[in-house]
């Protein structure tokens, strides 16, 4: 593959990784992930990460949405509660690791041809 569609592809990456960087980049959101991480099938609910974390409901629910939209973070409903948790399968944090992957071969190729 050719530096110039290499690039291209790296472009592409970046763009669609822009709402994952996005909504990870908030400290509360890393506190939310992280709080998530800790969790136990199938997930946690609202009250249980606002305890954890210590912010309001509303607070905690907007931060939720941010994540859910960047499908960081997903939800199941059981009856009618709401479970959020982090799937390693189907996260958009998968193309943070392609798109990480694929900026060190490119860095790797660059050094090559020095």
């Amino acid at each position: 593959m050719n530096e110039a569609v290499d690039l291209e592809q790296l472009e592409n990456e970046f763009k669609e990784c822009k709402a994952v960087l996005s909504a990870i980049g908030d400290e509360t959101r890393q506190l939310i992930i992280l709080c998530l991480m800790k969790g136990t099938f199938p997930g946690m609910r609202v009250g249980e990460i606002t305890k954890r974390v210590n912010l309001s409901r509303p607070a905690v629910s907007h931060h939720l949405k941010v994540l859910k939209d960047a499908k960081v973070v997903n939800m199941v409903k059981q009856g009618t509660m709401n479970f959020y948790h982090i799937n390693p399968a189907t996260s958009a944090l998968n193309l943070l690791k392609r798109l990480f992957s694929h900026i060190e071969e490119s860095m790797f190729e660059c050094w090559k041809r020095e």
